[in-house]
């Protein structure tokens, strides 16, 4: 076997996107082309201008993948954690998601996203101590 050398990236080569093109280019030839990944972001301000939570996410081969939802603590329970989800499943189809998935520890959101139609799909026990990570999808 050939040596070959294993080292950190320069930053230059990371933002060269070189690895990202040659993976899509070896995916293509089994889905076809698709788009590069789509940022979702949205943020909610209250009266004064402060944002009081947002969502950050982005859409990939047709799914939404919803990274953080969050709601100032203060103001949670008056559906804008609602809304802000709705918000972003839309802007989701509108990308071309079909579905939706996301991840969300024991301690978080998992009763609140079950509300919203999210079925839990797999878990991981004690992914920290004591507490398990949930992982729940949508369809759109």
């Amino acid at each position: 076997m050939p040596d070959y050398e294993i080292y950190p990236p320069t930053l230059d080569e990371v933002r060269s996107g070189d690895l990202g093109r040659r993976l899509r280019q070896f995916n293509y030839g089994f889905v076809g082309e698709y788009a590069e990944t789509a940022p979702v972001w949205l943020n909610a301000k209250d009266g004064d201008g402060a944002v009081v939570g947002g969502v950050r996410g982005f859409v990939f081969l047709h799914w939404l993948n919803i990274d953080i939802l969050f709601v100032d603590a203060g103001i949670r329970g008056r559906g804008l954690g609602r809304r802000l989800l709705a918000a972003a499943e839309e802007q989701g189809r509108a990308l071309g998601a079909g579905q939706a998935k996301l991840e969300t520890f024991e301690w978080q959101a998992r009763a609140f996203y079950l509300k919203q139609g999210y079925a839990e799909f797999a878990r991981i026990d004690d992914y920290v101590p004591d507490f398990y990570l949930a992982y729940m999808r949508k369809a759109l």
